[in-house]
């Protein structure tokens, strides 16, 4: 029994040999045949993977153009969004702001235009108040140029000058000066001439006498000088 179990493991190490040694026969008659179809096949590969390059950049160029635009309206869209979807408070805030500035603007406008009618408001009160001191003026310049040769009647119109003259002084505090006309050429924007006569010694149209004194208040003719004009 012992001899059977011997004689059949050395046919089957036998049998194994033999089966690895047909194997290896095999593998060594098919290297050459896998080598040239290995040579045989990479022109192709190389051609394949060559006309596939350029359709393959072309592909990305395109695919990031697209992607590039795609990005590009998706951020339009956002910013509209964002435009579209703006917080009414900040909207509110908005035109709170211009509401104040508006109001700002219109109380600027109020005020100068407050300041220019006060200030005509009062040019016209002071020179109502002013042509009716001016009558005051002529009686005064009337009275001491008519003053009589006698000792008491020259201290009383030496009174009489001292307060005719601090009127005047107070009168040009307030920016009335009288107008200086005598012997200047006639000029109708201050002078209202009265009387005309012929005289060769003076010059054309030239004021020879004043009947009446004519007073300036700043930059406004506060009476106009009635006068006598030659030639």
């Amino acid at each position: 029994m012992k001899d059977f179990y011997e004689n059949e493991a050395d046919e089957v190490i036998r049998k194994a040999c033999e089966a690895a040694e047909d194997a290896e026969a095999e593998k060594t008659a098919a290297e050459p045949e896998t080598d040239d179809g290995a040579c045989a096949a990479e022109p192709e590969t190389g051609a394949e993977e060559t006309a596939a390059e350029p359709e393959s950049e072309a592909e990305a160029a395109a695919k990031a153009a697209a992607a590039a635009a795609a990005a590009e309206e998706a951020a339009e869209k956002k910013e509209d969004g964002k435009k579209e979807k703006k917080d009414p408070k900040d909207q509110q805030i908005e035109d709170l702001k211009d509401q104040v500035r508006r109001n700002l603007a219109e109380f600027d406008n109020y005020r100068k235009r407050t300041d220019r009618e006060k200030a005509a408001m009062f040019d016209m009160g002071a020179k109502n108040v002013l042509e009716k001191l001016l009558p005051v003026i002529d009686n005064f310049e009337r009275g001491l140029d008519n003053v009589p040769d006698d000792p008491e009647a020259k201290a009383f119109a030496d009174g009489m000058e001292m307060i005719y003259r601090q009127l005047l002084k107070n009168l040009e505090g307030a920016g009335v000066t009288p107008m200086d006309c005598l012997g200047k050429p006639f000029d109708p924007n201050y002078h209202n001439a009265v009387m005309h006569v012929e005289d060769e010694t003076v010059g054309e149209n030239t004021i020879v006498e004043v009947f009446q004194k004519g007073y300036m208040y700043r930059d406004t003719v506060l009476r106009f000088s009635m006068v006598k004009v030659a030639n």
